[in-house]
């Protein structure tokens, strides 16, 4: 389909950081967007041109209602790693789909998944995801393709990491220095959700999405360096560390999900797991992202100066 023919999209989980690129993304080219969320009103992030009705994953009924009349879905599902409670999540999504007949399903998996099953629930539960996808959307009429981020520069603009990068030019991350990745931002991997909803010929197909460049830790201090005109320079953080942090602000079990990751590349088991395809997926889904300095450039890295971690957090 092409992209300038409106679809209606149900984009689960858009109150996300994920979710919520698609969804306005999917709203400014002109399609008609809806999603749940078990906030209040007050409390959710701004979606304009975004629908938002009030539901939950865990129940049928509300997954019903978000798919009826739609073309299509974007899927990202939210920041939980109990595998009982996502398959729920995608049996309820499956069903939808088939019954309300969208032509396609784009699952947005969070994180590169290993290729051999791990202990790791934040691989795990995405490998699930899909599994149940696919056997629930079997012989259904409706497409799935599955998009694989690798880590996120938005991971950077943030509380724990704004305020050392501005202030003292250290850019910490619970990443070995030597381990290449492809970072990429919300808004590209936006960008390759919204081209794997419209991609011709791209049905039951994996990518490993990435951005523009796959960098060392250093030259991803060196990419900021040159957005932010100032020396910079990479320190790999301990994942447990990373995970003591984080559990400040997500609590202690989401915390553990997320660090897993890390521990995992921190292992080494899989080096090349978030290194970039050579630009493969982006050339068939017809997205460009960014340069790493590009989109530090565009950042209002202003707004962490003066301030520590722990006073940005709170704020």
């Amino acid at each position: 389909m092409s992209d300038h023919i409106p679809m209606r999209v149900a984009v689960v989980g858009a109150t996300g950081f994920q979710g919520g690129a698609t969804a306005r993304l999917l709203a400014e080219r002109g399609h008609r967007v809806r999603t749940l969320s078990r906030k209040p009103e007050e409390d959710r992030p701004k979606l304009p041109g975004v629908s938002v009705a009030s539901g939950d994953l865990g129940r049928q009924e509300d997954v019903r209602q978000l798919f009826e009349g739609a073309t299509h879905a974007a899927v990202t599902i939210p920041l939980v790693y109990e595998a009982e409670k996502v398959m729920r999540y995608a049996q309820h999504i499956a069903k939808a789909a088939r019954d309300s007949k969208v032509h396609r399903i784009v699952y947005n998996a969070n994180t590169r998944v290993p290729q051999q099953t791990t202990n790791v629930a934040a691989f795990e539960t995405r490998r699930l995801v899909e599994t149940v996808l696919r056997e629930g959307l079997a012989e259904s009429g409706v497409e799935l393709v599955v998009v694989r981020p690798p880590v996120y520069l938005d991971n950077l603009f943030s509380p724990w990491n704004g305020p050392a990068l501005v202030n003292e030019g250290v850019l910490a991350y619970p990443l070995p220095a030597g381990v290449r990745t492809a970072w990429i931002s919300h808004r590209d991997l936006a960008q390759a959700v919204c081209g794997a909803l419209a991609a011709e010929g791209v049905g039951g197909r994996v990518f490993d999405i990435g951005g523009a460049q796959t960098l060392t830790g250093p030259e991803l201090a060196e990419a900021f360096a040159r957005g932010l005109g100032r020396p910079v320079r990479y320190t790999a953080l301990e994942p447990h560390v990373f995970e003591q942090g984080l559990a400040q602000i997500l609590g202690p079990r989401t915390a553990a999900g997320v660090a897993g990751i890390y521990h995992f590349m921190a292992s080494g088991a899989e080096p090349g797991l978030m290194a970039g395809d050579g630009g493969r997926a982006a050339r068939e889904l017809a997205f460009t992202a960014s340069a790493v300095d590009e989109w530090v450039t565009r950042q209002p890295w202003q707004m962490w100066s003066g301030r520590t971690a722990e006073s940005a957090e709170t704020a």
